[in-house]
């Protein structure tokens, strides 16, 4: 790491995906304070001090640590942004929601710390992936229905990036008209016959960290109607490769999604 006068060099995210992208880019020393969400990488919470929740942060703890710039996301932590604020810290606070913004960060933040042309290139080997999976679903006959599920209770449906993600991996989100709504409360759906009616053919469930329990979704009021339910095409995935914004989803939930898609269209 190249030190500088102008570059922050006590880094402290309050989410996980700049503690990753900062690791992709041979800057984790900048980094003193993360996420306890923070999974990717896994040596993250060996190195690092926890200093945050999503919804919380031990403000006095990163007073102590000294940052010279805390990153956080979404309005949803603007009450840690404003205290930390007000105690005279730097904080940028980004607030996307789609497959643009993700990159958008990438590039934004590899611009903070000197890593520009890093950055640049795993935006392009992202952009290849996703071009080498459209270049092969383009010749799909049938795309298959997808139903997302973020929570069971109430029950969520997707988020944008997970919308795009689904649609760019060869699927169409059965809620696609709503996963661009940010805030969870306004992807509620009030009553599960609408699910029933759309009769997803895949299912694929990320309960946002909680243990998904497959029994309780299947048993559900006549879900056995449901083509996905009736095939077994029900899959959970990890939340920290799809509901992170970062480049886990963009690597890894990527490919799982779409692995799972390739195997629907096996099965017809």
């Amino acid at each position: 790491m190249n030190k500088n006068n102008y570059s922050p060099n006590r880094i402290v995210c309050l989410t996980e995906e700049p503690t990753e992208t900062l690791y992709l880019l041979g800057e984790e020393n900048r980094i003193v304070g993360i996420s306890t969400f923070t999974v990717r990488p896994p040596q993250a919470r060996k190195e690092k001090p926890v200093v945050s929740s999503f919804l919380d942060a031990n403000i006095n703890k990163i007073l102590d640590l000294k940052p010279d710039l805390v990153i956080g996301f979404s309005d949803i932590q603007s009450g840690i942004a404003e205290q930390l604020i007000k105690k005279g810290i730097t904080v940028w606070i980004n607030n996307y929601r789609d497959i643009k913004g993700i990159k958008n960060m990438i590039f934004q933040l590899g611009s903070i710390v000197g890593k520009q042309n890093q950055a640049k290139e795993l935006i392009s080997s992202i952009d290849h992936k996703l071009l080498k999976i459209s270049l092969e679903i383009e010749n799909w006959v049938k795309k298959p229905k997808v139903y997302f599920e973020e929570w069971d209770s109430p029950i969520i449906t997707a988020i944008e990036w997970v919308s795009e993600i689904i649609r760019l991996s060869g699927g169409n989100n059965i809620f696609d008209d709503i996963s661009c709504k940010s805030l969870a409360k306004d992807r509620i759906i009030d009553d599960s016959k609408v699910i029933i009616k759309k009769n997803p053919d895949i299912i694929l469930v990320s309960w946002c960290g909680k243990k998904f329990k497959k029994e309780k979704m299947t048993s559900r009021k006549d879900w056995n109607k449901i083509n996905a339910v009736k095939n077994d095409f029900i899959y959970e995935i990890p939340s920290e490769i799809i509901l992170q914004p970062g480049p886990a989803s963009l690597i890894d939930g990527l490919n799982v999604i779409h692995n799972i898609l390739k195997s629907w269209q096996n099965n017809i």
